[in-house]
């Protein structure tokens, strides 16, 4: 896959991730994990990026004695979520143009067998 194309869909992942409570990075791994492998090293640089980008904040919070960062969802993060979903009809239909000879050849090649 795109190297841009994947980094941009783990942010989307992470965003998902945290739309509906403020999560930290460990967290963020189990919840998307079942669905993709993400590791550390692939988490913290795209947390930065989406806190520089404006999409995220980043608080703070001691837990067991030691600061633990909690990454929030803000409105342009949430705006960014919300167009991901309209772009994806759009990545919805180019697939399925590109998938449609490859499955009308399935289909040919069935009715002459």
């Amino acid at each position: 896959m795109d190297t841009q194309l994947k980094r941009g869909l783990f942010e989307i992942c992470v965003l998902a991730a945290i739309k509906d409570e403020d999560s930290y990075g460990y967290r963020i791994i189990k919840t998307i994990k079942p669905y993709i492998d993400i590791s550390e090293s692939t988490l913290y640089p795209i947390l930065r990026r989406l806190e520089v980008s404006g999409l995220i904040s980043v608080r703070s919070s001691e837990h067991n004695g030691r600061l633990r960062k909690y990454y929030h969802i803000n409105q342009a993060g949430k705006e960014r979520l919300c167009a991901f979903s309209e772009e994806w009809r759009e990545i919805s239909a180019i697939y399925q143009f590109v998938t449609r000879e490859a499955n009308s050849n399935e289909h040919d090649s069935n009715e002459q067998s």
